[in-house]
């Protein structure tokens, strides 16, 4: 399932960056380990499929290797615009896993508790509440509650 990515063409093109499709993965990889963990990714791996193997790439290409992978925010920044992003949508499942990558980015217990407060005056009181619940279990989980 690891197969050297490639354009529509079947070619390796230039991305972001000026760098291949191949070096945007490396990158993504490299980037998508950091955030989210070597286990993790490798939990990923191992589930992945012929039928998810061009989703996964494409996610670390474009979410690892373009977006998370450019300069202009550090990732703590990025962590508070996804953990807002994830409440806001209500996809608890993602919020779970950023809520994991927030803290390794470096946001502390209190800084998520704010995210998710300010969250919940724009995106209502049902959003913050269910990120409140999965915050609570993720943060247990790690010990840090």
């Amino acid at each position: 399932m690891n197969a050297e990515p490639s354009d529509a063409t079947g070619s390796a093109g230039a991305g972001a960056g000026g760098l291949s499709d191949a070096g945007r993965f490396e990158q993504g990889m490299a980037v998508r380990r950091a955030v989210l963990s070597d286990a993790h990714v490798d939990r990923a791996n191992a589930q992945m499929t012929p039928f998810t193997a061009d989703f996964q790439d494409f996610i670390t290409r474009t979410a690892w290797g373009d977006i998370w992978s450019r300069p202009g925010l550090d990732r703590r920044s990025r962590s508070v615009a996804v953990l807002t992003a994830l409440i806001a949508l209500g996809h608890d499942a993602e919020l779970a896993m950023h809520v994991r990558a927030a803290r390794a980015n470096g946001l502390t217990v209190d800084e998520i508790k704010e995210v998710i407060l300010q969250a919940g005056l724009y995106c209502g009181v049902p959003a913050a509440n269910s990120a409140f619940g999965v915050a609570q279990r993720v943060l247990e989980e790690l010990g840090d509650l």
